[in-house]
């Protein structure tokens, strides 16, 4: 990131269309049309990867295979693997501003078997998946994964009803192996047609002059196929259960801390073989995205472990993480690498030296520089650093319209008055041409933002579970004055291409 820039954060799920999720299908050709012409050059996603509890794309049972929630039918409709008819009446949820997970994971799924097997039936598709599965050698643990769930009545994997399978005992996984053929299949296929809808949007996505900026969670899911077939990479007893799990202590969103559940990593097994899955797991993410932005980047410096009898996330301590040895093992093998790390939260002075030694770019958040009305918070847009990304707010954060209206009266009139706001001008333009203004290389704007979306427009409420991760935009929020708007602060402020 050399030159001033910007762009907009908004996950595939919340692109607008008829099929009760954002998928890869022409809205998203459509919002890179918008990216370009407004003359952004980045586009921020989600992770891809396939979702597990509470719908959130950082807790998956993968940390390589996509979403199939984000396959177009309409896609798979000009392939010949389905008809318009197959999906024209289906129910996809009443509420075209809000994702229905629950109604979706039902709806979708026979649909997609009905593409798998006219996928399966067509002329050369034994060659097309073989030749994906050689390229993707992950596919075949995660198919295989993702069938015995299903097989177990999708319950986690530490509560399967063989213990046998839990552990990979060689005669039980090949009498699964035979048995659930047909949904192990299922699972390549689905994940080949994501791959191929996936590569063919960023391809268009860089040809307009639009880089992919995706998200690596630091963590996996307990119930994850690297938890099922890698045991040794995590803290697990003998079936697998997690002898500590990750988090944070007591922190702006919760006084309790937050339990996230995810296994903690053995990082000596890890030291042991020169970290050589997360060299794969760095490189799978360089392949799908552009640029990857590394979750909880604190989390390689020091770790928050919660003892197993824990009561709250506050049960627990800081431990030791070996991230300069890591990322030097990385540059070692991968080279200079497109890496944001997200160093939000508790930041130490040994979570900032490795950040340095990286000298990965990391991140601001302007609305946490207004709590601090004396200017001296290292959020205030005044205390930038050029090599940092600047966001108004994340993902994880207030829309800004929710941000400003839960301020003090002294944190209102002091973020006022030091953002210059004009007479009758919304907050959301106030801000948004506060950070453009910046000193920081790149910013960029949440979609919610953009819109000047009320507060409950807001993506995740960290340490919730339920209700997050819902948020769509309708295609006429996107007017063109809002076009115009944006058009004008990345030409004012040189962000530009």
């Amino acid at each position: 990131m050399k030159k001033r820039a910007s762009g907009v954060l908004m996950h595939i799920t919340s692109l607008p269309g008829e099929l009760g999720v954002g998928t890869f299908g022409q809205e998203a050709y459509n919002f890179v049309d918008f990216l370009a012409e407004t003359d952004q050059s980045f586009w921020q996603i989600l992770p891809l990867t396939t979702t597990s509890y509470g719908d959130s794309p950082y807790q998956s049972f993968s940390a390589v295979a996509g979403n199939t929630h984000l396959i177009d039918f309409d896609l798979l409709t000009k392939e010949g693997y389905l008809t318009e008819e197959d999906y024209q009446d289906v129910d996809f949820g009443q509420n075209p501003e809000k994702v229905d997970y629950a109604q979706i994971y039902e709806a979708r799924r026979p649909v997609l078997e009905k593409a798998v097997a006219n996928f399966l039936a067509s002329d050369g598709a034994a060659e097309k998946l073989d030749s994906f599965v050689a390229e993707a050698q992950w596919v075949i643990d995660f198919a295989e994964f993702m069938a015995c769930k299903e097989y177990f009545s999708n319950k986690a994997l530490q509560e399967w009803d063989d213990k046998a399978v839990i552990r990979r005992e060689a005669e039980a996984l090949e009498a699964y192996r035979e048995k659930l053929a047909d949904k192990i299949a299922y699972h390549k296929v689905t994940q080949y047609f994501f791959n191929q809808q996936w590569t063919a949007l960023k391809a268009y996505a860089n040809k307009n002059g639009i880089q992919i900026i995706g998200d690596m969670p630091i963590y996996v899911s307990a119930d994850s196929v690297e938890v099922w077939t890698m045991p040794n990479l995590f803290k697990l007893d003998e079936d697998k259960r997690p002898l500590a799990i990750a988090g944070v202590p007591a922190d702006e969103f919760s006084d309790d801390g937050q339990l996230w559940g995810n296994p903690i990593y053995n990082w000596e097994n890890h030291q042991k073989t020169d970290f050589a899955w997360w060299i794969y797991r760095i490189q799978e993410g360089i392949k799908m995205y552009d640029y990857l932005r590394i979750d909880h980047f604190k989390g390689f410096s020091d770790f928050w472990e919660i003892r197993g009898d824990y009561e709250t996330a506050n049960d627990g301590s800081w431990q030791p993480a070996p991230g300069p040895e890591l990322f030097a093992k990385v540059k070692e093998v991968l080279g200079d690498l497109p890496i944001i790390a997200e160093n939000l939260g508790y930041i130490d002075e040994k979570a900032e030296k490795l950040l340095e030694g990286t000298g990965f770019p990391g991140m601001k958040i302007l609305e946490f520089g207004f709590y601090d009305t004396t200017g001296n918070s290292v959020d205030i847009p005044h205390n930038y650093t050029e090599n940092t990304i600047a966001y108004a707010g994340t993902h994880d954060n207030e829309v800004i319209n929710g941000w400003f209206d839960n301020l003090t009266d002294e944190q209102k009139a002091y973020a006022e008055n030091y953002m210059r706001r004009l007479p009758g001008e919304p907050i959301t333009e106030t801000a948004l041409r506060t950070l453009y203004a910046s000193v920081s290389k790149v910013t960029i704007t949440c979609m919610q933002d953009l819109l000047d979306k009320a507060a409950d427009s807001r993506m995740n409420i960290p340490n919730t579970v339920g209700g997050n991760w819902e948020w769509r935009m309708l295609k006429e929020d996107l007017t063109d004055d809002r076009k115009a708007f944006l058009k004008e602060i990345t030409t004012i402020y040189n962000r530009g291409k």
